[in-house]
């Protein structure tokens, strides 16, 4: 077969969309478009990623031009497929029509996760790495995607939350501006100790720890005269992204404040009672009447 029939081969019209004949060249060139296409993009999206990440470009931000450049790509792609088969894009006029009616009625939610999606990335109220709490869940941001949000719970465990309730719901971001925070250990003394002494040594041990700051420095309130204790609290700041530094940090001053009080004598308080008796005992003799005796 010479070259010449080869040609004439690949030009033998297939179909006709409209007015307009589709070749059978370019029904095998979609595929190979669409393939080089896609590995095209891949790649060019890994290379921008690593470029960005290079520059020390934040996360989500990242993450949001990764986003972009995704969807102009694929458009760009789709509309030179479309070229490539002669078909205009008119030609869809009237079935986008009818699918934008089907998604207005029975997507409404999709949509609204969807425009929530990119208004999260776009404004960044919520980045990647922030460290949230959502109601009873609280976790760490591990991306943020076109209908749902991924966080990491304190637990380990993963939790999807559509994006539209991170938008309409109150969210404590605990991370949003920087990652200072303020925490508190309350401990109660028994009656008697020495209070002054007690304020002092609770200041010695937030100030021992290496990942308070000092400015504000700690402080120490006398709270209250408890049931059972006089109520002493302390507050300092940390720099803390996540629950479990918090914690952690709170058992360490614990440690610290029960190895100086019992250096110094001072009771940690427990819960007790006094009971007083008023009133006269009077034991019956088991003779009595009251006793079934004869």
């Amino acid at each position: 077969m010479s070259s010449a029939d080869v040609l004439t081969w690949l030009n033998t019209v297939v179909l006709t969309l409209g007015d307009r004949p589709v070749t059978l060249l370019q029904l095998l060139s979609v595929p190979t478009l669409l393939i080089i296409g896609f590995l095209l993009i891949g790649w060019g999206s890994g290379a921008l990623s690593r470029r960005l990440a290079a520059r020390s470009v934040s996360p989500d931000l990242v993450h949001l031009i990764r986003r972009l450049f995704y969807i102009v790509a694929l458009v760009l792609l789709g509309f030179t497929t479309l070229d490539l088969l002669n078909v205009p894009l008119t030609a869809f006029a009237f079935v986008s029509g009818a699918i934008a009616i089907g998604v207005g009625f029975g997507a409404q939610n999709i949509i609204n996760n969807f425009i929530s999606g990119w208004i999260l990335m776009w404004e960044r109220p919520i980045r990647i790495g922030d460290f949230l709490e959502v109601g009873d869940t609280r976790g760490t941001v591990e991306a943020i995607n076109t209908r749902s949000t991924r966080i990491r719970r304190v637990d380990g465990v993963h939790l999807l939350i559509p994006n539209s309730q991170l938008l309409e719901n109150t969210v404590v971001n605990w991370t949003l501006v920087d990652q200072v925070t303020r925490t508190s250990v309350r401990v109660g003394v028994a009656y008697g100790s020495p209070v002054r002494r007690v304020a002092e040594l609770l200041e010695q041990a937030a100030s021992e720890h290496p990942d308070l700051l000092g400015d504000p420095k700690p402080i120490v309130f006398f709270e209250d005269f408890g049931d059972n204790a006089l109520i002493f609290d302390i507050f300092f700041w940390v720099l803390a992204d996540s629950e479990k530094n918090i914690r952690k940090i709170r058992s360490d001053i614990r440690f610290r404040i029960d190895e100086l009080f019992a250096a110094a004598g001072i009771v940690i308080a427990f819960p007790q009672r006094d009971v007083h008796l008023d009133g006269t005992l009077k034991l019956l003799d088991s003779r009595s009447p009251a006793h079934g005796a004869p």
